[in-house]
């Protein structure tokens, strides 16, 4: 199995949340590869920058997901380890359709719990939105 560590953010802006939409259809947050000695927090700030357009400033963490899955063109199972971060940005979003995303956009409380695919992440999301109201 090869391990993966990863890093992503939880975007807020006023009552927002930012949610992106996958070729499969998953809303998920923007996330990726730790790569290198790269800090995590650097890691997730540039995946925001680079899948949601956002320039965004963290004010908090809000823990860990894990998952695996078959990785087909490496031929091997995956375990990736997300450290997630609570953010901040005022900017108007602009998809990375390049970074492979079809959607994405700002949902409140309720449409963002809906729309998130995976259990995990709608836990995820409901810590993140108690941070971002403390910190505010």
């Amino acid at each position: 199995m090869r391990y993966r560590e990863c890093a992503g953010g939880i975007v807020f802006r006023g009552e927002e949340v930012f949610l992106l939409c996958n070729e499969k259809n998953e809303w998920v947050f923007p996330k990726g590869v730790v790569r290198d000695s790269d800090l995590p927090s650097l890691t997730a700030l540039n995946r925001v920058r680079a899948e949601a357009g956002l320039e965004a400033e963290i004010i908090g963490e809000a823990g860990t997901t894990a998952y695996e899955f078959y990785s087909i063109s490496r031929k091997c199972p995956v375990h990736n380890s997300i450290r997630w971060y609570v953010m901040t940005s005022r900017d108007e979003a602009h998809v990375g359709y390049s970074e492979g995303f079809v959607a994405g956009g700002w949902f409140t409380e309720e449409e963002a719990a809906v729309r998130v695919t995976y259990t995990q992440d709608r836990e995820l999301l409901q810590k993140a939105w108690e941070i971002y109201r403390e910190k505010r």
